[in-house]
């Protein structure tokens, strides 16, 4: 799997680059924002890779929030790559997660290829979504927790419970949501 990328901008568009990494040139999509942050031929980016039956795709941001956003959001049923780096060109991660916090469904429509009833979906999903870099950071591996959890069988409502006042990476959560999730 590929999780990052460093080399020689080949050919640079505003949703993608093509990346020369000795010899090998590589297509990456990127997000506008990235892609107006990128100001050197030389770049490195943190990548997510999605492999299709039809295609093997690149995702690049220069932001580990951006990624982390990127990820967290193609987690939910029916967002897509194309949403996600949508979501992506349109918000930084500051805003995004303000938007979330906020529930504000009107930002949130104005994402190409986002209806309502899509927005609604997302904030509903990502109530908790907040940037590391923010004074309350790690809500972001809360919500990796949760659907960790979630898929291990527990309701939401439970795992919430038990997930109040735990702090740490996903595993540290996953890990402190078991031991309480066993006494309930």
């Amino acid at each position: 799997m590929i999780v990052g990328i460093e080399g020689i901008i080949e050919h640079k568009e505003p949703t993608l680059v093509h990346i020369n990494v000795n010899g090998l040139i590589y297509e990456v999509n990127i997000s506008i924002n990235t892609s107006s942050a990128i100001k050197e031929d030389r770049v490195k980016l943190f990548v997510t890779q999605i492999i299709r039956e039809d295609a093997d795709l690149l995702f690049g941001f220069l932001d580990k929030d951006e990624k982390r956003m990127f990820d967290t959001v193609l987690k939910i049923n029916g967002v897509g790559p194309k949403v996600g780096l949508a979501i992506c060109s349109t918000f930084t991660p500051q805003t995004f997660a303000k938007i979330v916090n906020s529930k504000d469904v009107g930002m949130l429509k104005r994402v190409p290829g986002i209806g309502p009833k899509a927005a609604s979906r997302i904030l509903v999903e990502l109530a908790d979504f907040i940037v590391s870099g923010e004074e309350n950071g790690g809500r972001v591996s809360n919500i990796e927790a949760v659907m960790a959890l979630e898929s291990l069988g527990f309701k939401k409502a439970q795992i919430e419970k038990a997930l109040v006042g735990c702090s740490g990476d996903t595993a540290t959560l996953v890990k402190e949501g078991l031991k309480k999730l066993q006494r309930l």
